[in-house]
């Protein structure tokens, strides 16, 4: 009898979230368990509940999800799973906290399409400042950008303590250099913009953090990417589909170009089933997390 291909959704909150699942159905998987509320210390069991009951043929066609919204979390869960196979008794586990790193490896992905071709500039020395830098989607942002060797900086609109904590975490588990601030009021976002390359925007869906006034001051600004799909938009000026759309508000810096929140949508959809689907058909065990879901988004745009 063949066997049919399970899914175990591990999440320490309280509900899965029901995006994940829909996505990991539509991917394929005939069966999804979710599991709330686990804790780090119940990965490695669980794991191995999993990989011992189907048999060397059966884990082929079993594969784990992690999700969440703590993406420091996520990735110890995705550690400790990792650490809990005992070979040829291995799944394939795949961490996506809140969707922040599908969806912030597409926003990432999409801007660097747009400084690459219209101002043939890489990310490597480039400026670039997260706003909601702190948020799940932010942070993942942040640390993909560095990577890359862009110059960036988080932003915490309440505090600057927590943004500096933030940059500090990152520095610890990615080795990457961020700074942490935080902008209040449009003077301080406009102080930040003024020599800014790029600008991520991962803040609070439904609040606008850039308004026409503000990116006036941002005279060398190149490419602004938005994720929040909900009104009043994050930056004003881009619109939900636009992909490498001019960004008539600023008006200092006549060549800018914005992207929308459902133009990077579309990219972190595909992504996310691309990458779910990979967790089922690869022939050997694959460990997915924020820079798999990069590599896989630089395919896609």
């Amino acid at each position: 009898m063949s066997k049919r291909s399970i899914i175990h959704m591990l999440n320490p909150m309280k509900h899965n979230s029901p995006f994940d699942i829909n996505m990991a159905l539509d991917a394929g998987y005939d069966v999804l368990i979710p599991y709330s509320h686990v804790e780090l210390s119940e990965v490695a069991g669980l794991t191995q509940d999993a990989i011992f009951s189907r048999g060397p043929s059966g884990v082929k066609k079993t594969g784990m999800f992690i999700g969440g919204r703590d993406i420091g979390l996520a990735m110890d869960m995705l550690d400790s799973a990792k650490k809990s196979m005992v070979p040829p008794f291995e799944i394939s586990v795949f961490a996506d906290p809140s969707g922040a790193f599908t969806t912030a490896a597409a926003l990432v992905a999409c801007v660097e399409r747009e400084l690459k071709s219209k101002f043939q500039q890489e990310l490597k020395g480039a400026k670039a400042v997260v706003f909601g830098g702190t948020g799940p989607v932010g942070i993942a942002t942040a640390v993909i950008a560095a990577l890359q060797g862009a110059e960036t900086a988080i932003v915490d609109h309440f505090s600057i303590d927590t943004a500096l904590e933030f940059a500090a975490e990152a520095k610890k588990r990615y080795g990457v250099d961020l700074r942490g601030t935080t902008a209040a009021s449009d003077a301080d976002k406009a102080r930040l913009l003024s020599d800014a390359d790029i600008v991520f925007c991962a803040a609070k869906a439904g609040v606008q953090v850039l308004n026409a006034s503000v990116l006036r001051d941002a005279t060398k600004l190149k490419v602004a990417g938005d994720v929040n799909a909900v009104s009043p938009l994050g930056i004003e000026g881009v619109k939900l589909m636009d992909f490498g759309a001019p960004l008539v508000h600023a008006t200092n810096s006549p060549d800018a170009v914005g992207i929308g929140a459902l133009a990077i949508g579309d990219v972190k959809y595909k992504l996310q089933q691309a990458l779910l689907r990979e967790t089922l058909e690869s022939e050997k065990p694959v460990y997915l997390d924020f820079r798999n879901a990069f590599e896989g988004a630089r395919k896609l745009v």
